[in-house]
């Protein structure tokens, strides 16, 4: 994977930073004040091995960034009518522990099409802009791709998370295509090709089926069971 990075800005009780996040699809990375973070989440974002941190720059909770505020802008593509455009997804992400804050807003067509005030995650809040959204536009990046699921209970595998948890099953797509259901998935989780983000996109992308097989655990995007 290529990676993308996304211009934004860093905030905290020391001050407000400009800053640069960059994803290859499942890691994380993020420069702040001369001091590189990484994870596979945003709320998971901790000091690279051996990297030396001021306490008195950061709050850290449990090793990752804390009580701080990233808003960042990204490119996002989504399909209109059958025909691939780009949008633009801000994004606005408020670390509090024990709960983040996310608010997203899509900018397309000359409109703006919002998630709620206080999502907990990126995959429902990326399924509320998915229902906003006129008929015939849909999003086209991981969360609403036909090859991707979440994992269906908490132990032993990762949960869903804020991000970076939702499985990428591209590298066994025809058995995921015959997939209905909890025990469907655990049965192929093994082959899963890895994680992802939510907002990533890759040229495997094809839109998630409505109803049926193909619908995993998670079934149809928007509509969610995990």
């Amino acid at each position: 994977m290529t990676d993308e990075s996304w211009a934004g800005w860093y905030r905290d009780r020391q001050g407000s930073d400009a800053v640069i996040l960059t994803t290859d699809g499942q890691q994380l990375r993020i420069r702040i004040r001369g001091v590189d973070f990484e994870g596979t989440s945003f709320d998971g974002l901790r000091p690279v091995a051996g990297g030396p941190v001021e306490s008195e720059l950061f709050a850290l909770t449990d090793g990752a960034l804390n009580d701080c505020v990233l808003e960042w802008d990204l490119p996002f593509p989504v399909t209109a009518e059958g025909t691939e455009r780009q949008a633009t997804l801000s994004c606005l992400l408020s670390l509090r522990r024990p709960d983040p804050y996310l608010y997203l807003e899509l900018q397309f067509g000359g409109a703006a099409f919002r998630s709620h005030r206080a999502e907990n995650d990126f995959g429902s809040a990326l399924a509320t802009i998915q229902r906003e959204l006129p008929p015939g536009v849909m999003l086209r990046t991981c969360i609403a791709c036909a090859f991707s699921d979440y994992f269906p209970a908490q132990d032993p595998a990762p949960g869903r998370g804020l991000s970076g948890g939702l499985a990428c099953f591209r590298g066994a797509k025809e058995e995921y295509r015959g997939t209905a259901g909890e025990q469907d998935v655990l049965g192929l989780w093994d082959r899963r090709t890895g994680f992802v983000q939510e907002v990533w996109s890759c040229r495997e992308f094809e839109p998630r089926p409505t109803a049926g097989a193909g619908t995993g655990h998670r079934g149809a995007f928007p509509l969610e069971t995990a």
